[in-house]
């Protein structure tokens, strides 16, 4: 069998990989065996959290829809069924954007009666 030199494609690889933990503590930015597992880690870790950042935000998004519901006067629960029935479709981000910044069109909503 032949010998296979590696030498610049192992270096670029190891190199690689060392960029991408440069910043880790510890030995898991300069030892390349636990960089590569830290890394492998970390992007896992990306991949959870990015799903997990949109359940959070949709749940923050239902708590100010809910406050300002409340507020005026109905919760959550009828204010969505209400806005179901009258055909009206938008969003939760747009509605809690509205109940923080535009309180007016928000109480104008939660006055829409279903039919």
């Amino acid at each position: 069998m032949t010998r296979v030199k590696r030498g610049n494609v192992a270096r670029k690889r190891r190199k690689k990989i060392l960029k991408i933990t440069k910043g880790f503590r510890g030995s898991s930015s300069t030892l390349f065996r636990t960089a590569n597992q830290q890394q492998m880690k970390a992007l896992r870790y990306s991949y959870r959290d990015r799903l997990t950042r949109k359940r959070n935000f949709r749940a923050l998004w239902i708590v100010r829809i809910n406050a300002m519901a409340r507020h005026l006067g109905l919760n959550y629960n009828q204010f969505i069924n209400n806005i179901t029935k009258a055909q009206i479709i938008i969003n939760r981000k747009t509605l809690s954007q509205l109940a923080i910044y535009d309180s007016t069109i928000f109480s104008s909503l939660i006055s829409i009666k279903n039919n």
